[in-house]
């Protein structure tokens, strides 16, 4: 994102950077890169900006009210994990380390600013609950803390599954807390970065999970690698290691489950089993129950059994009377 960022911005005083000239930017960035990049180009570009504006810099951050194309929709979007796929396939397969911090994300439905930037003073593990107070935001490879979450709604109270409570309380019994507290760290004890995350220990964790890509032994130091590229052609590939197959599937296969997409499965699971939509709201962190029903939610997959359950005493034609039996005479 660098590459587009710093040719336009980097030799341009703050004092003349406008709201006009940030939107022509983005309008003749969307002439010749994805929506789904340019979003990012100014997001990155408002991040730098409203740093500014916090220092006094400038007194406005420009980059508010640009108008951004409608990022297009794909199949891979919006991925929804079955709570037997969490427990039993993706949890064992990350690292001790980490493994509290995809539980949480899958069982609060917090986002990974908010998973990343939790401290121990927001968690109550005897009544089950956390406090959503601050978040992590990583900016060109840099992680702050920033005080607040990104809304208003975004402060809150979210309770804490048994099972998360389980993974958070072996969690602080083998690894120190960082900085203020923080709950999760890198093995040098900084703040985790969501880039190096993804790479280093999420990609691999869905591989050995099975979610990303498939391995097959075929027989002694033989493995199969099957996986599907950008376009959705089917390829495969011969390795004489697991390892091997593990870090090719890490590098090639795409169509992956984003750690994001917890959020998703969370939402989903709670609308699914009836927990009412303003509630599910409230959790999330949203305003309206809008953004929740739009953007969070997908068909259950008993969703058309229990369409039909409503209707099941609704009949055109009444059901035949039964004939009377002795006991009824």
């Amino acid at each position: 994102m660098r590459n587009h960022v710093e040719p336009r911005w980097g030799t341009t005083p703050l004092t003349k950077i406008d709201h006009l000239a940030i939107q022509q930017w983005v309008t003749e960035l969307g002439t010749r890169l994805p929506p789904a990049t340019v979003a990012e180009c100014h997001r990155l570009t408002s991040a730098v900006l409203r740093t500014a504006v916090r220092d006094r810099l400038i007194g406005h951050n420009p980059c508010e009210g640009v108008r951004l194309a409608r990022r297009r929709r794909k199949d891979t979007d919006d991925q929804v994990i079955t709570q037997h796929e969490l427990i039993t396939q993706l949890l064992p397969a990350v690292p001790d380390r980490y493994r509290a911090l995809v539980g949480l994300a899958g069982g609060t439905g917090l986002r990974w600013g908010e998973c990343a930037g939790l401290r121990w003073d927001a968690l109550d593990l005897a009544t089950q609950r956390l406090r959503v107070v601050r978040v992590e935001v990583e900016v060109s490879g840099h992680v702050t803390d920033k005080p607040y979450p990104k809304s208003r709604a975004g402060r809150r109270t979210v309770p804490l599954p048994g099972f998360v409570v389980e993974l958070l309380a072996e969690h602080k019994r083998l690894y120190p807390p960082g900085a203020a507290g923080l709950v999760f760290t890198s093995r040098s004890g900084a703040a985790v970065r969501r880039t190096t995350f993804r790479a280093k220990v999420w990609r691999p964790s869905l591989v050995r999970a099975g979610l990303l890509g498939k391995i097959v032994e075929v027989g002694e130091y033989k493995f199969m690698a099957y996986w599907q590229d950008s376009a959705g052609c089917e390829w495969s590939k011969e390795f004489t290691t697991a390892r091997e197959v593990i870090e090719h599937l890490v590098r090639c296969a795409q169509g992956e489950l984003r750690f994001h997409d917890l959020r998703h499965s969370y939402a989903t699971w709670l609308v699914s089993a009836g927990v009412p939509i303003n509630d599910v709201s409230a959790v999330m962190g949203h305003e309206q129950t809008s953004t929740t029903l739009d953007r969070y939610t997908h068909p259950s997959q008993d969703r058309d059994q229990r369409i039909r359950s409503v209707f099941a005493d609704f009949l055109l034609t009444p059901a035949p009377e039964q004939e009377p039996t002795d006991e009824d005479s």
